[in-house]
Order: C-alpha cells, then sequence, then structure tokens
C-alpha cells in the first residue's frame, strides 16, 4: 500500500503567528503530533508519504503516486480538510480521514466523499481500518467507545518531519481532564480520567528527537498536562537527570489548570525539568461566569495570587479567555482588560464563546432551541457564537473587538511583555530559559531590530529602553521577551483581521457604531 497522510492548511489565526514565522524563515509553530503517530501503527510493509500542507504542500507527483489518502484535521482546518477529500475522490483515490474535526462531525467527511472515517483514538480504531481493508472493504466508520492505554502507544514517527520548519516540535504525555467544563470538548474527545504514559516511555520518545538533532522548544501537548499530578511528578522526577545529563537539550511549554498555583512540588519539579512557560485557562475574572460554565478549578484560589504564584516559580504564563457566558454582566470585556493588566500576561487569547458540537454546552442549547442551525464554529477565534446568547450581540461584538484592539495596543503589548518577564523569578544559572536555533535566532534578532528598533517611530524608544533593563535585569529571559517582541508583529496585523472578520459578519463595525441594545436573536440571525 502507498499512503499519502496529509494535515490540511490552518487559515490566518491567533495561533498562527503568520508575521513570527515569517521572520524567522520558519513555516510552521508545531507538528501535527496526531497523524504522524497514526503513521507508526501503519504497518511496516507500507510505503508512506507525509505532507504538513502548512510547510511543504504535496505535488501532483504525490498524488499519482499513491493508492490511499489519509487526513487528519481539527474543526479550524475544515475548508482545506473538505478540499483535500474532494479532490482525492476525483483522482479516484481511496480517502481515510480522521481526528478530532471528522469525530465531532463524522457527517461533514461523509458528505465531502470520504471512504473511511477513523474516528475516536487511533490506537483502537486503525486496527478496526486495517483490518476492513485487509477483507477488501471499501468504506466504513470506525469507532470504539473503549480508551485506549495510552502507555501502549507507538513511538511518533518524527522522522517523518521537515523538522526545522517548525518553531517547537511535540510530545504528548498524557490525555483527558479531570474537570468538567461546560463548553470544552477535550472531556468528550478523550474522557475525563487522564490517561498517561510511562515515564520511560515519554523519555524515549525525547531520545528519539535528540537523536534526529532536535535542540530547543518543545511543547508537550496534553490539554490539561497535570489532569494526573501523581503520574507528572513520576515523570518529572525522571526527566530532571534525563535532562541534566543530556545538558538541557530542551526547553518545554505545555498546557494546565489553575490549580497549578496550588501544588507548590509541581511547580519546583516543572521549574527543575525545564519547563519555562505554561498555558492557563483562566476564561474569565467573573466568579458567577465560572460557576455557570462549571469551572469551578479556577473559583478556589484568587486568580491574580495564583497568576503571581506561577510567575514566581519561574513560569511565563499565556492564557485564554472567554467572552459571552450565559448571565454575562456588561463590562465583562472591561475587566478582562483590568485582569489581564494586574497580571502583564503579554498574549491573551481573547474569544467568543461557541458550542462545540457534543459539548454539554451544546447538548443544553440544544435542548433550549438556542443553536443556530448551519453555523458551525470555525475555530479561528473570531466568529459571532453559533447560538443565541443572554447579552446582546452587538454588546458582545464590541466588547470582543475594542478588547483584542486595546489589548494588542503596540505600546502597551511591549510594557506587558516586559513586566512578564521581570515578574518571573527565574533560574539562577545563566542557560536562556528559552532555546532558538542560533542561525533562526539571529536572523529573527535582526527583524526585531529593523521593525521595533528602527523603522517603528512610536516604538523605537520604548523598545531600546526596554531592551536594556531585560539585558541588565534578566539577561536570562532575553530569548523570551524577544520572542513575545516579535510575536507582537504578528498580534498587530492579527487584531486588524479580527476587527474586519466581525465587522463582515454583523454588517459594520463594531467599534465605530454605537453598541445597541437589539435583542440577541435578531442580529445573530441577521
Amino acid at each position: 500500500m502507498k499512503a499519502l497522510l496529509l494535515y490540511p492548511l490552518f487559515p490566518q489565526s491567533f495561533w498562527s503567528y503568520d508575521r513570527f514565522m515569517e521572520m524567522a524563515g520558519l513555516k510552521a509553530t508545531i507538528p501535527p503530533l496526531g497523524i504522524i503517530t497514526v503513521a507508526a501503527l501503519l504497518p511496516p510493509e507500507w510505503d508512506i508519504r507525509f505532507r504538513d500542507r502548512n510547510v511543504t504542500p504535496e505535488t501532483d507527483a504525490d498524488w499519482a503516486w499513491c493508492d490511499l489518502v489519509i487526513i487528519s484535521a481539527m474543526l479550524v482546518q475544515k475548508p482545506d480538510f473538505q478540499a483535500l477529500i474532494r479532490k482525492a475522490v476525483r483522482l479516484g483515490k481511496q480517502v481515510a480521514v480522521g481526528g478530532p474535526y471528522p469525530t465531532s462531525v463524522p457527517q461533514d467527511a461523509l458528505d465531502a466523499g470520504a471512504q473511511f472515517l477513523i474516528l475516536d483514538e487511533g490506537e483502537m480504531t486503525v486496527p478496526q481500518f486495517l483490518e476492513a481493508l485487509s477483507r477488501g472493504d471499501t468504506q466504513g466508520v470506525f469507532r470504539s467507545l473503549e480508551k485506549p492505554d495510552v502507555s501502549q502507544s507507538p513511538r511518533p514517527r518524527y522522522d517523518l518531519l521537515q523538522r526545522d520548519a517548525y518553531l517547537m516540535m511535540a510530545m504528548q504525555f498524557s490525555r483527558g481532564c479531570p474537570f468538567n467544563c461546560e463548553f470544552c470538548d477535550i472531556i468528550s474527545l478523550y474522557g475525563r480520567k487522564p490517561r498517561t504514559k510511562e515515564p520511560a516511555q515519554a523519555l524515549a520518545e525525547l531520545q528519539t528527537l535528540y537523536d534526529l538533532g532536535w535542540r530547543g522548544s518543545l511543547f508537550i501537548v496534553d490539554d490539561n498536562f497535570i489532569g494526573n499530578q501523581r503520574n507528572v511528578k513520576r515523570f518529572l522526577r525522571e526527566l530532571i537527570p534525563w535532562m541534566k545529563q543530556h545538558r538541557y537539550p530542551f526547553t518545554f511549554i505545555t498546557e494546565a489548570s489553575v490549580n497549578l498555583a496550588e501544588d507548590d512540588e509541581l511547580l519546583k519539579l516543572m521549574g527543575e525539568a525545564g519547563f519555562y512557560a505554561v498555558f492557563l485557562g483562566i476564561e474569565t475574572p467573573d466568579q458567577d461566569s465560572l460557576q455557570v460554565t462549571r469551572k469551578v478549578q479556577n473559583t478556589r484560589n484568587p486568580l491574580i495570587e495564583a497568576c503571581q504564584k506561577i510567575n514566581q516559580a519561574g513560569l511565563l504564563i499565556y492564557a485564554g479567555f472567554i467572552l459571552g457566558f450565559d448571565g454575562e454582566r456588561s463590562g465583562a470585556g472591561d475587566r478582562i482588560q483590568a485582569f489581564v493588566e494586574q497580571t502583564s500576561i503579554p498574549q491573551p487569547m481573547l474569544g467568543l464563546l461557541q458550542a462545540l458540537p457534543n459539548t454539554a454546552l451544546w447538548e443544553r442549547l440544544k435542548q433550549e432551541q438556542r443553536l443556530l442551525d448551519g453555523n458551525h464554529p470555525t475555530g479561528d477565534q473570531n466568529t459571532l457564537m453559533n447560538f443565541i446568547p443572554t447579552r446582546p450581540v452587538a454588546e458582545l461584538a464590541h466588547d470582543y473587538v475594542a478588547g483584542f484592539w486595546q489589548l494588542y495596543e503596540p505600546r502597551s503589548y511591549l510594557k506587558r511583555c516586559l513586566q512578564q518577564c521581570l515578574n518571573i523569578r527565574s533560574p539562577q544559572r545563566r542557560r536562556q530559559t528559552m532555546q532558538f536555533p542560533l542561525k533562526k535566532g539571529l536572523r529573527l534578532f535582526a527583524q526585531i531590530i529593523w521593525h521595533q528598533g528602527i523603522r517603528r517611530a512610536d516604538l523605537r524608544r520604548q523598545f531600546w529602553h526596554q531592551l536594556w533593563i531585560i539585558l541588565t535585569h534578566k539577561p536570562q529571559m532575553l530569548n523570551v521577551y524577544l520572542g513575545l517582541c516579535a510575536a507582537g508583529e504578528h498580534f498587530w496585523e492579527y487584531r486588524a483581521l479580527a476587527r474586519h472578520r466581525i465587522s463582515q459578519q454583523l454588517g459594520y463595525d463594531p467599534m465605530q457604531s454605537p453598541r445597541v441594545e437589539t435583542p440577541a436573536l435578531t442580529l445573530a440571525g441577521k
């Protein structure tokens, strides 16, 4: 079997870092871990070609060569995902698809023409697919209610990647999350019992990357890295000596719940293991909204104090915020802005709430007849809600666009970047807290100097002043700080795109028109 594995294009989004990638000479932030894990589940005698279309598009020769096309996708990749299926069908190829998007909305893949749907988790359903192929089946939908033991998962095929095109490498330690947030699809996809790999298994994956020559940052893609704190600590205790033995070849970033701040031992272990940043799902500083959406883990302790404690443990904070929870009070956008300023979180991801398929929120809104037909979320963080909210849509759109615009005002953004780096109690050793390949790092540094230190008259003085402060007070944070500065070039363009997208959906610019207290249903229907 000749199998062509494809990963669809991402649209320009909050996380695409387009200008940053261009400045650094890179193509994508992280590789698609799911599909290269599926590659490891395929028979060794198969011929495999892998193309991440965000890095290198497939060629006509690839299409002519293959017998089978395998595509994995998330919701945000919907347009290119469907286009690839239709092209494969047109060329007479067998098409198998999987990943979070077809698992959540399988009918879309069937409508596009896919013959095989390998849904849920591949360790359970890829063998079903292979068995069907061996029988000569020409179509099938493969599902499993049973969750796989990830300690038996194969090592991802990192050798298939064009590694120097990515900002970071990626690995997974666990799947699932113990919490019950109403809007989150992780628990519907992977369950509420976090399943973890064995420490030796995870270290073997790191060793593979090391042997392939990777040096730099690595994203542990778990949706909640600390979901199983006992097993995470087991892993970290073995990771620390491995990192020391290998002279700290990697620095780590991951996602975690805010209750990370409650565990001093865990914070200490993460710092010693080489973690430099964590993404937190803060969502909102409004306690009543957190209760409504069942994010109770964010209500146990003051959120500002939690952020301060995580900074003091040596971790930079990225964070997500959401507007549009049921019963949300007016001024929610202003309160999020105030929280961001108090905590100096440099890159807050602000979005409007979406009801993702099969989540508890989706089911509740469906029962309440508040879902809007035919408006599946695209995942680009700036789509109006796909349901009727309790606040007027015009007010929510204004809060989102104005909030995003102000959060990424260049001078305010750079000020937060500096303050966040100064807040971090970084380790005493002199090594950088974030690693970057030397050649690409020099190129990026030159681009930052040109754009912010020379070309932009409005930022020039602030840039040089803040750079001097970092060099004299926190030189070990230099790489992190310059990376944040470079990312600003992306966000200053992206805020205009976000404003344009919302304006197109509304039919007017929410920052130019007054907030009209029109019922949500009327504007959403428009």
